[in-house]
């Protein structure tokens, strides 16, 4: 059953259709900028397909259709969060992409008042989300420099420990190495082998940790600095900062 709709509502929906896209890009663009996986394009599509989900719903329910269109807009805010679940990702204890979701929420909202006709507030809405990541980033940074080297503790560390020895004896000083770092508290992001010349062996574990405690690392790897074999042992540690 096909509805007919005055030339006016459709004027009406193109705009809200037209506006929604064009905030939802505004925000990506910040995000494209900075190089992130849901840049203008997504955040577009985004934006477009809350505004098409109120505007389906508004619309059924001008033509006699029985529905609410605020149950739509939760199920909007419900649905983007799989989206968001896409962009987030987990390296060892770093974490990355929570603010470009967040980001991809927002285009949603942006959308959604968008499609239910509230445009002056979609326009603000996405305004402060363009404005909200650079400002509250520098903020952050400004709050990060003036934090003290323990204020760190709960982010994470990361430490790179490396074991030099012949190639000879790269299964057993190998061996050594896995018992050592496979302890509580250690989180084993990798373990690689390399060969160097001379017949060299170098035996790379990348560890995180959520405290730093070089005491700890150190008693991991006293029996490998003890062993005959070893030529050479050599640790650093960084501190794991969340991107966004």
């Amino acid at each position: 059953m096909f509805t007919t709709f005055s030339l006016a509502v459709i004027l009406d929906c193109t705009v809200r259709i037209v506006l929604g896209t064009a905030l939802g890009a505004l925000i990506g663009l910040e995000r494209q900028l900075r190089a992130r996986s849901a840049g203008i394009r997504t955040n577009a599509l985004v934006a477009l397909g809350s505004t098409l989900f109120v505007l389906a719903s508004e619309l059924a329910v001008a033509g006699g259709s029985s529905g609410d269109p605020t149950r739509v807009a939760a199920q909007v805010a419900s649905g983007i969060g799989f989206l968001g679940a896409g962009v987030i990702l987990k390296h060892g204890a770093s974490v990355s992409g929570l603010n470009t979701a967040a980001t991809l929420w927002a285009s949603a909202a942006v959308g959604t008042l968008t499609g239910s006709g509230d445009l002056v507030i979609a326009i603000i809405g996405a305004v402060m989300v363009v404005l909200a990541n650079p400002l509250f980033r520098a903020i952050g940074s400004f709050i990060d420099r003036r934090r003290s080297i323990n204020d760190y503790e709960t982010i994470g560390h990361e430490y790179t420990f490396e074991v030099r020895c012949l190639q000879q004896h790269e299964v057993k000083i190998r061996s050594l190495v896995f018992d050592a770092v496979h302890r509580p508290g250690f989180s084993v992001r990798s373990i690689a082998a390399t060969d160097l010349p001379d017949d060299i062996v170098s035996i790379t574990a990348v560890l995180d940790t959520t405290k730093r405690n070089d005491a700890d690392i150190e008693k991991s790897i006293e029996a490998v600095i003890q062993t005959p074999e070893v030529l050479g042992v050599r640790w650093d540690v960084e501190h794991i900062i969340p991107s966004d």
